[in-house]
């Protein structure tokens, strides 16, 4: 393994870096201040206008579309990077969930029509797009459980059921959903689903609700909706790949969906380092700086220790992703997406203390940042499932 950067890697994160220190981290506080509704920033949920401004900006650097074009081990560095500011980087360069996935999805099991009606103008950043899978009458960990029904009628289909959790369905610009439910019940179990496009302003689409997260409304990416389903029909035309490839195309998709997440994670991770050291060596208690406080300088230790340890794992990941493909990476895929979050949340925790009552407040971005972490140790798949998953593999191997 040689995680050598090349010159194009290093040209491509020299000019990132340039960007999140003159753009993005100075419109953190205007992304804020938008919305919060103290500017005319437009209808609640649409794209806030600095982040339309960011795109411009990083279409003009070459710095558009990075997870599409690029191996994973080159796309890694940047996508570290572009987590240091979560909320604004990742959209700003066209390489944010759900879209990443979805437009995956439509690369590699899209049709020509498919692709070109939905494909491409996700490419150019002109529409988004929302993921339903989740689902909240049953425990959605188990992906066989979704209830959401398709039946085919004739030259269509027609589609029944209630999603939650599909990030970025409250956006207006949304204009796309990608729905996964059973078209075969009786088939075999990881045969059942399918996946079909569903336009947003087809008759019975119900976008019924924002979710909070952890109290707080995740607007700056259109949310995260409730959607009903109720007799919605569309051409059989619109099924991704066929009846029974959804279970398939759902591991597919969220394969790279979750070492893009670890990525960032570990920019995440990173910032909130950076601000706990500042943090640490600016703040006097008791006659000195708290960073001289055993306590403090173990955190920051740690810290670094955890970051090296979660990084190294998620370059041998994305390597081996790139050499032998993504099954072949299955059990580090599933290593990173349990130890990345994880790791992000326990420095974020840290940070969060050393910075006292600041630490939950708006004034820093740790907050944020900590719901984010802890979510996705839910999202993609609980930490518990790829454990029991990770285990029956280490099993296999040694019995």
């Amino acid at each position: 393994m040689d995680f050598a950067y090349d010159e194009r890697t290093r040209a491509l994160t020299a000019t990132l870096g340039d960007f999140m220190q003159s753009h993005v981290y100075p419109a953190e506080p205007v992304l804020a201040q938008q919305l919060s509704g103290d500017t005319e920033a437009g209808p609640k949920w649409t794209t806030p206008p600095i982040i339309e401004e960011l795109k411009t900006k990083a279409r003009e650097r070459g710095l558009w579309n990075l997870f599409h074009e690029l191996p994973n081990l080159t796309y890694a560095p940047l996508a570290e990077i572009s987590g240091r500011s979560p909320h604004l980087a990742p959209e700003a360069m066209n390489c944010s969930a759900p879209d990443t996935g979805n437009m995956e999805v439509l690369a590699q099991f899209g049709t020509e029509e498919q692709k070109e009606r939905w494909l491409n103008p996700l490419l150019e950043g002109r529409i988004r797009s929302a993921f339903c899978m989740t689902e909240p009458e049953v425990a959605s960990s188990d992906a066989t459980n979704i209830e959401t029904r398709i039946r085919r009628d004739g030259d269509d289909y027609v589609i029944d059921g209630r999603k939650w959790w599909s990030s970025g369905a409250m956006n207006p610009n949304c204009r796309i959903f990608i729905v996964m439910g059973k078209t075969d019940p009786e088939a075999d179990r990881h045969r059942q689903q399918s996946m079909i496009l569903v336009p947003r302003d087809t008759p019975g689409v119900e976008v019924r609700r924002p979710l909070r997260v952890f109290g707080d409304l995740d607007e700056a990416h259109g949310g995260h909706a409730e959607v009903i389903f109720s007799g919605v029909r569309v051409p059989a035309s619109n099924l991704i790949a066929g009846e029974g490839e959804g279970f398939a195309i759902a591991q597919a998709r969220l394969g790279p969906g979750r070492i893009h997440h670890c990525m960032r994670l570990i920019g995440m991770a990173e910032r909130a380092l950076a601000l706990m050291c500042q943090r640490a060596s600016s703040r006097v208690a008791w006659g000195k700086p708290i960073a001289t406080q055993g306590v403090v300088a173990d955190w920051i230790a740690e810290s670094r220790v955890r970051i090296e340890q979660a990084r190294l794992l998620v370059l041998k990941t994305a390597w081996l992703m790139d050499t032998v493909g993504n099954k072949g990476a299955h059990t580090e895929i599933q290593a990173i997406k349990i130890a990345t979050p994880a790791m992000a949340e326990w420095v974020l925790d840290k940070a969060i203390q050393v910075h006292g009552g600041g630490g939950v407040s708006q004034d820093f971005p740790l907050a944020g940042l900590w719901a984010a972490a802890r979510t996705l140790r839910l999202a993609d798949g609980p930490d518990e499932v790829h454990k029991m998953s990770l285990a029956k593999r280490e099993l296999r191997a040694g019995g």
